[in-house]
């Protein structure tokens, strides 16, 4: 796809990942149709890029407002590209996490792409070429504890992904599903920071992540799993996961240690 060309509907594009994507996207000539629940961390974006990027609020997990999302991407003249990157998370073990936690993980992490997906489809699939990319986790391919409802939300979304590409085959909508590794934003809450830190995580800026996944939109990648080693142990957990369930219960003491106290729930951007 060429960038220049894309008209796209960016949510969770806020913050950290997200307005790293929107920056790539607008420096690269497309217009993007910025999906956030917060309009002042886009403004400085909003100013330089005043033909390239527009702002709507939205609850993704609000059926109304992804119907406003719709009506603005048609306004804006139709699109061709999507990239579902709002995501919540919440470093705990499982008991420790009320029901509403749960709850928000699975509507914004899955219901919510999945919906605003179902929804953006006829507009997709009206432009020459076009793409879904959905933004996953090493975690969608690793169950680690302290994340248990996080993963089942990105292993959801890996799947979704996986099916949704066979199902368009034989359109002109093809599928990215791509995999960041740990990540500098505000998702991480002090307790998963002090985790990182711990376990000495390789942690990558947004911009890097940004990069790769304009890089990957750029080239029609189908997937695309950042950072090594963990590019390596996503395929060592395939093949012999039971060397990963002995690795990971080494640092079970320390997650279970960093997690007596959850911090508030944080969305990343």
């Amino acid at each position: 796809m060429r960038l220049s060309e894309a008209r796209v509907v960016l949510t969770g594009a806020s913050g950290g990942i997200g307005l790293a994507i929107a920056t790539a996207l607008c420096a690269s000539g497309a217009r993007v149709l910025a999906v956030a629940r917060h309009r002042e961390p886009l403004l400085p974006l909003l100013e330089r890029y005043p033909r390239n990027l527009f702002w709507i609020g939205a609850d993704l997990t609000s059926q109304s407002d992804r119907r406003d999302v719709l009506a603005e991407a048609e306004s804006i003249g139709g699109i061709n590209l999507v990239i579902n990157a709002a995501g919540v998370n919440h470093f705990a073990m499982l008991e420790q996490l009320e029901d509403s936690e749960i709850n928000a993980m699975l509507a914004v992490n899955i219901s919510a792409p999945i919906c605003l997906t179902r929804l953006l489809l006829p507009l997709l699939k009206q432009a020459d070429s076009a793409m879904v990319v959905n933004v996953g986790s090493t975690y969608g391919s690793i169950g680690y504890p302290g994340y248990a409802t996080y993963c089942a939300t990105k292993f959801a979304l890996r799947g979704f992904s996986e099916a949704l590409r066979r199902e368009l085959a034989d359109t002109r909508v093809s599928v990215l599903y791509m995999a960041p590794r740990a990540t500098r934003t505000s998702m991480n809450s002090p307790a998963a920071q002090a985790l990182n830190d711990a376990l000495k995580t390789n942690v990558d800026d947004p911009q890097t992540v940004a990069a790769a996944v304009i890089h990957a939109i750029a080239g029609d990648r189908r997937d695309l799993y950042l950072g090594w080693p963990e590019r390596f142990f996503v395929r060592l957990n395939s093949l012999l996961p039971h060397l990963v369930d002995r690795g990971l219960r080494k640092q079970l003491p320390l997650i279970r240690r960093l997690s007596q106290k959850p911090d508030q729930e944080h969305l990343k951007p």
